[in-house]
């Protein structure tokens, strides 16, 4: 059995997941988290860059 890097438990398939810059192994549920946070992150930081009158990006 493989073992999920993010909460420590027991998963028959783990999926390959880029979290800030960085490939992790993690079970459905958390890849499913660490996307969301992501995407969450992203849409925080375009907004930022909007309202301070940044056009390019990093």
């Amino acid at each position: 059995m493989a073992q999920c890097k993010s909460c420590g438990e027991d998963a028959d398939e783990l999926i390959t997941v880029t979290v800030k810059g960085k490939k992790q192994r993690l079970c459905e549920s958390c890849a499913d988290e660490a996307k969301e946070q992501e995407s969450i992150a992203e849409e925080s930081e375009a907004v930022v860059q909007n309202m301070m009158g940044f056009k390019g990006r990093r």
